[in-house]
This record gives structure tokens, C-alpha cells and sequence, in this order.
């Protein structure tokens, strides 16, 4: 496995097109587009890393698969009444599905459909008390007490996030939310601001590689059941409007975010993070899904076949 990553940092090291770096959020607009990381935490937790794999970025959209994990052990199937199950096939913010729908999100993964989960999981609390609860489950995760929230990163997108607020009113409108929209903004505004590195990130997701088992403590996260059904969303659901084309592609579940990031599952094998800021033309990192194409090339990991 070391060989594998190894020949892959080196191919996407040799990339000219590494993509282009999100800039409506100003903090990851100042983000190197040349820096690229891959790691490989494999079922039995051993985890092998190339390129930069110890460097910090906000894992931004990423967030929302471990927030969907806590809302459903809060909640279990309630939190279908909240939001669906379906593919928007719209941009992330999109705000004309919900008028559509009635204010529903299509699913948990748009950025609509995250909101309402951060409402979800508030549960009448402060934001700064749903925060450290979602903090303290990504230490647990990844098993490392170090991962924090980039505040700065964070102050960037409240400045910034017209948008995401306009999607919050449009659902607090048909009566969606449980909480004051700003406490709900801010939860979700800073759990998008978590900044972790792969080696972390693969480590945190290991639990939907493994029947729902954290590696670390032997515990179950979820039921196999619920891992299967988290995994089934991503792979649906995790690249936006490009999910069909990364399923094409690469052939696991993923969640993307727009710091560049990208958390992969192939069941029963293995969780894979990479890292590189340059994003494609929908807002997934480029060298990102390269990478993991060409891992699911050498190991047949697709969960469509060899």
C-alpha cells in the first residue's frame, strides 16, 4: 500500500492542471493549489500516507457526513422528515429546489439539507455547546484530541455566507426550524471550519469502512445497517450535481468539500482522505478524484467490480 500512494503523490506531483482554488470563501482562497495528500487507513487501522499528509486544511463539506452520523443517533429515522434521500442534481446552494419542495432538502449532503441537520442536533442547546459535542465525535473518530475549529476560516464564511443564510430563512419560512436561525448558521458555519489532516480525516472515517466500528475502542459508532445507508448517501449524493460522474469514475462513496478535500469508503476495506485545494469546474478537488481513481485502478476497490 505504502508503494501505491507513493507512485500516486508522484503522479499528481507531476499534474500542470491542479484545478482552481475556491474563492468566494477569502481564507481558503489564500490556500497553495500545488500542495496534494493521500492516506489510507486501512480496516485493520494501519494508515499510510504520501505527500503532505500532516498538513491542516478546513475539511469543510466533509463535516456533514460525521453531523448526519450524530443527528441520527439523536433522532434514527426521524431525520427523514427533515430532510430526503434524492440527488438534487443542482449546484450545492442551490435555493430553487426548495421552493419546489416546500422547504425540505432534497438531502443531507446540499448545503440546505446540512442546515437543517445542524438544527436537528442543536436540540434547544447554544451553538458553542453542539459544536464541542461534534468536536469531541471527531477527537473520538480519528482518536486524536488536537482537531479544533479554524476560526479564522470560520469568520471568513459568516462574512461571506449570504447565500447559506438565505437558504436558512427560506426554510425557517415553512416553519423547518426548531432553533433561531443565526444559532443554527453559526453551528453550521463552524463545523464546516474543522480543519483536520488526512492521516486524521481517514483515520475518523474508518467506522463506515468497518460495519459501523470505531478500530481505536472496539465500539460500535453506528449499526452495520446505519454505516451501509451513510455509505449508499455518499456515493449518491456526495459530490453535488458531479456525483454520478465520481461514482463513474471512481466507484465508493465520497463526500467532497471545498477546501479540497475528499473522504472515500471502500466497505470492508479501507477509508481514504486525499487533499488538493485546486478545484474542478462543479467544486470537487481535480487532482482529488484523481488520485482516488487511480487508487480504485490498483486495488479493484470500486464497489462496482473489478
Amino acid at each position: 500500500m505504502q508503494k501505491i500512494v507513493d507512485e500516486i503523490a508522484a503522479q499528481m506531483a507531476a499534474k500542470t492542471d491542479k484545478g482552481t482554488v475556491a474563492s468566494y470563501i477569502p481564507q481558503l482562497a489564500c490556500v497553495d493549489p500545488k500542495q496534494f495528500s493521500i492516506s489510507v487507513a486501512l480496516a485493520d487501522g494501519s494508515v499510510y500516507s504520501a505527500g503532505c499528509a500532516t498538513t491542516l486544511f478546513s475539511i469543510q463539506s466533509i463535516s456533514k457526513v460525521f453531523t448526519l452520523t450524530l443527528a441520527l443517533g439523536k433522532m434514527g429515522e426521524h431525520v427523514w422528515n427533515r430532510v430526503g434521500r434524492e440527488p438534487s442534481g443542482d449546484p450545492f446552494n442551490s435555493i430553487v429546489q426548495l421552493e419546489h419542495e416546500l422547504g425540505k432538502p432534497r438531502n443531507p449532503f446540499i448545503n440546505a439539507g446540512a442546515i437543517a441537520i445542524a438544527d436537528a442536533i442543536i436540540q434547544g442547546h447554544e451553538p458553542k455547546e453542539t459544536l464541542a459535542e461534534i468536536l469531541q465525535f471527531m477527537r473520538y473518530l480519528a482518536n486524536d484530541n488536537s482537531i479544533a475549529i479554524d476560526e479564522k476560516v470560520a469568520r471568513s464564511e459568516e462574512l461571506t455566507g449570504d447565500r447559506n443564510a438565505s437558504l436558512a430563512h427560506f426554510m425557517a419560512s415553512f416553519g423547518h426550524f426548531e432553533n433561531p436561525v443565526n444559532a443554527v448558521l453559526g453551528t453550521y458555519f463552524h463545523h464546516c471550519s474543522i480543519a483536520m489532516n488526512t492521516m486524521q480525516l481517514a483515520t475518523a472515517g474508518l467506522f463506515l469502512a468497518n460495519n459501523g466500528i470505531n478500530h481505536n475502542t472496539g465500539y460500535s459508532v453506528v449499526s452495520p445497517d446505519r454505516a451501509k445507508r451513510i455509505n449508499s448517501l455518499m456515493l449518491m449524493c456526495g459530490h453535488y450535481d458531479g456525483s454520478g460522474e465520481f461514482a463513474f469514475r471512481v466507484g465508493l462513496p465520497g463526500k467532497s468539500g471545498v477546501g479540497g478535500g475528499i473522504l472515500a469508503i471502500a466497505p470492508g476495506n479501507a477509508s481514504i482522505a486525499v487533499w488538493s485545494p485546486g478545484l474542478d469546474t462543479i467544486g470537487n478537488s481535480k487532482l482529488g478524484t484523481e488520485a482516488l481513481e487511480l487508487l480504485t485502478e490498483k486495488t479493484g476497490w470500486s464497489v462496482f467490480g473489478q
